[in-house]
């Protein structure tokens, strides 16, 4: 019987298992449109009656699911400290913790129904190939971001020394001057200090120049990635 049911769970191969996993994908996402709609503010205490039973029928059987996979799990403890096995305990836990004794400050962690979103990717083949190929570019993709941080500080300091003497108030320090470094190398630039002086306009071409490349690098990184990852499937 434990055989059969680790087969279900965790064999997507299978006619049960598909079974299993687009039941559950989709009582992932019935979750998710209720917790949206409950956020509408002329809601009918029907209508709120209603999606907390969907609600309470939903995290029962989440909770069997990850009670289920803790069963047929070969290492359990490695599965409950795994990134998946907190992700499943973490979609049903906030409304265990939201019931029974008063303790309404703790209804903030109901926000935590959010995560149940990345419970979808256990059940993506798409999802397991960009794991797979973060795997692959982890070293470059790690290398990528220490090299982002020595130039996002760079810029920091680069503009801090241009614009400081005429504009003290938005660039009083390296600090300050960092949000502006992030904003323009990562081309979003929303406007609210910018260069004035000749030097500073100079410099921010240049950084917007190098932004360009931190943008479409690692994008370049993840889809050659994704293709070794593709071949490897294949």
């Amino acid at each position: 019987m434990k055989q059969r049911l680790k087969q279900i769970i965790e064999d997507s191969d299978t006619k049960a298992g598909k079974t299993f996993d687009l039941t559950i994908q989709a009582i992932i996402v019935l979750s998710l449109v209720c917790f949206s709609i409950e956020t509408l503010p002329d809601l009918s205490d029907e209508s709120r009656t209603l999606l907390h039973v969907i609600e309470i029928i939903s995290v029962i059987i989440f909770t069997v699911e990850y009670l289920a996979r803790v069963a047929v799990a070969s290492d359990k403890a490695a599965f409950v400290f795994s990134f998946f096995g907190i992700i499943d305990l973490l979609a049903i836990l906030p409304f265990y913790l939201s019931t029974g004794l008063d303790l309404r400050s703790l209804r903030s962690f109901r926000l935590l129904r959010l995560v149940r979103i990345l419970k979808l990717a256990r059940y993506s083949a798409a999802a397991k190939r960009f794991h797979r190929a973060f795997l692959i570019a982890r070293e470059e993709l790690a290398l990528f971001l220490f090299a982002s941080m020595i130039v996002l500080y760079l810029a920091a300091v680069g503009i801090y020394h241009f614009e400081n003497p005429a504009q003290p108030e938005e660039f009083s320090s390296v600090f300050h001057s960092l949000w502006w470094a992030v904003s323009t190398l990562t081309t979003v630039g929303y406007g609210d200090i910018y260069p004035v002086t000749s030097g500073g306009k100079m410099f921010t071409f240049c950084i917007l120049v190098v932004g360009l490349g931190i943008v479409s690098i690692p994008a370049g990184l993840v889809a050659s990635a994704l293709s070794k990852a593709r071949e490897l499937e294949n």
